[in-house]
């Protein structure tokens, strides 16, 4: 997807002119049009202005469904791992916490598949 493509997209489904978005952000015209034909990448605060100056949310500069993105909230693991406090495997454990908190639940599970059959096969290596 081209940004530039989308502002004009969704200038043009607001019926605003060039000069009309001009006014409601302070942004030049020219700049505008730069924009929409693929000349310059707009920063994401002048992708904040055109979202309030269009009144939508920012997500649909880059969403393409018809109704809003399906937000999934992280379910926190049944049980803990508690490691004693510095040690290599907790620090290494805490900076992957955050990755396993984005991941679904199937993919959590097949990391986890993973893992066991590493974990078997280092120990037949042994």
């Amino acid at each position: 997807m081209v940004i530039g493509a989308r502002i004009r997209q969704l200038r043009e489904s607001k019926r605003f002119s060039q000069g009309d978005v001009e006014k409601r952000t302070g942004l030049l015209r020219c700049y505008l049009s730069r924009v929409e034909n693929g000349y310059t990448v707009p920063s994401v605060e002048t992708v904040e202005k055109l979202a309030r100056a269009f009144d939508i949310p920012l997500y649909r500069f880059f969403y393409e469904g018809a109704e809003p993105a399906k937000m999934s909230i992280p379910t926190a693991p049944s049980r803990r791992v508690e490691l004693n406090g510095n040690s290599r495997d907790a620090k290494y454990i805490r900076r992957l916490q955050p990755c396993f908190a984005k991941m679904t639940l199937s993919d959590r599970a097949t990391f986890l598949v993973l893992a066991r059959k590493m974990a078997k096969r280092k120990k037949t290596l042994d």
